[in-house]
């Protein structure tokens, strides 16, 4: 097994700990209070601050910072943290601030996820798995991307929104509300649904005869304008009771977002600050 190397330019805190087999490139910089999985590299110019824990073959190309102080007045320098996943990619000059003082106080980066050139991930925000951010995505504090969704370039994500499962945002948009599972939003400003990311459903897995289910309930939704507990209704008659999941998943979306505020079902987080514990791992 090869060891650790630490290129002699790049300045290791004595606290840090390494796994196996990382590798840390010249003119980087490595907190006390990191951690760094086995098989991790940090190319060059690298910046890890704060507490920040970090799983196992990720990779960390030129000017990247994860785990500065986030970018939030009410901020008070207490041991917020960053946790980062396996096998994520971190293109040039990403930036991932820790958490604020809300929340669980920490921000949050799943598997497998790649971050392209200039994105930007908030305090507090959550990236699940497989999830793509193209060249200079935004993200604001508190949003949330799940499983497989891709956000286009140059996109800006309001705070408290979130991106649902293999959703698809189009370039340059300006989203100030949730976009729901499964579907492909477009429009620079106030992105509106426009149909479903039936190529994204098909890349995972997802077989036709679903992926026929979701796009019928589109069509209820988005073209009749049919309000959702009817669309639930018609579609539990049409499927004799025999619900997909991912149907089911949309319904569970669209009922939360109608139940926060301004189109973001995250809301409801801020309207309690007494129930701000996000469990979600």
């Amino acid at each position: 097994m090869m060891s650790t190397t630490i290129s002699n330019l790049s300045e290791v805190a004595a606290g840090a700990k390494l796994g196996n087999c990382v590798t840390v490139g010249p003119f980087c910089r490595v907190g006390p209070e990191v951690e760094l999985g086995d098989g991790t590299v940090l190319d060059s110019h690298v910046v890890l601050d704060g507490k920040t824990i970090i799983g196992r073959n990720n990779r960390f190309l030129p000017h990247v910072v994860i785990g500065a102080e986030p970018q939030d007045k009410s901020y008070r320098e207490s041991g917020t943290r960053v946790v980062i996943g396996d096998g994520n990619v971190f293109r040039e000059g990403v930036t991932v601030n820790r958490g604020a003082e809300k929340e669980d106080h920490t921000t949050r980066i799943g598997n497998y996820n790649l971050l392209m050139a200039n994105a930007h991930v908030a305090h507090n925000c959550h990236l699940y798995n497989d999830v793509i951010l193209v060249n200079g995505v935004l993200l604001g504090g508190h949003v949330h991307v799940e499983n497989g969704a891709i956000v286009s370039g140059n996109s800006v994500v309001h705070h408290f929104s979130t991106i649902g499962t293999l959703a698809f945002v189009s370039g340059g948009c300006r989203v100030p509300h949730d976009i729901p599972p499964y579907m492909l939003a477009a429009g620079s400003d106030n992105p509106t649904i426009r149909t479903v990311n039936k190529v994204g459903m098909q890349r995972a897995g997802i077989s036709n005869q679903t992926i026929q289910v979701v796009v019928r309930a589109f069509k209820l939704l988005y073209r009749q304008h049919k309000k959702l507990d009817e669309v639930r209704d018609q579609m539990h008659d049409d499927l004799n009771g025999v619900i997909p999941l991912e149907l089911s998943n949309l319904f569970r979306f669209l009922e939360r977002q109608k139940q926060g505020r301004m189109g973001r079902g995250r809301e409801v987080v801020r309207q309690q600050p007494d129930q701000q514990q996000d469990k979600a791992a």
